[in-house]
């Protein structure tokens, strides 16, 4: 599976491990979702005021949060669907707060990297439609999500 994935660190906080990291458990977590070869996502790490001024911006909530997504599948009001063209599935972005992810996996208990990992898959899994606003989709997103981390490695 070929997924292609545009990184953009702007803490600049990251390895070259870490990030290559994150890409395999991405695309390991889009061929168990059976996604489309070529497909594109966007994935970003910034500073909680960055963050924060995203999610002031897109959900008026005016403070940090761990994880955004904006999924390129739902066409806006006024947008039409290109259909029939030759052209990659975008999936959309996803922005992580690094601070955020720090602090989590100091309360959680687990390494930084699996935190980051927990992110991005629970980003990746909003672009491809999953929520968790009612019980059971909570559940069923929250399930495949610790799944997918699971068998990839990267466990608690």
């Amino acid at each position: 599976m070929n997924l292609v994935i545009d990184f953009l660190d702007e803490t600049n906080e990251l390895s070259d491990e870490q990030i290559k990291e994150i890409e395999n458990l991405l695309t390991f977590a889009a061929d168990k979702q059976k996604i489309e070869d070529g497909s594109e996502v966007s994935l970003t790490f910034v500073l909680n005021d960055r963050i924060q001024e995203i999610n002031r911006e897109y959900r008026h909530k005016d403070s940090p949060t761990d994880v955004i997504s904006f999924a390129m599948e739902e066409p806006g009001e006024g947008e039409i669907e290109l259909a029939g063209m030759e052209m990659p599935r975008v999936l959309g972005d996803i922005i992580i707060s690094i601070p955020k992810a720090k602090e989590q996996a100091e309360e959680y208990g687990h390494s930084f990297l699996r935190e980051l990992g927990f992110l991005s898959v629970h980003g990746f899994l909003h672009l491809l439609g999953y929520d968790h606003m009612t019980e059971e989709d909570e559940k069923e997103m929250f399930t495949l999500q610790k799944e997918i981390l699971d068998e990839y490695g990267l466990t608690r």
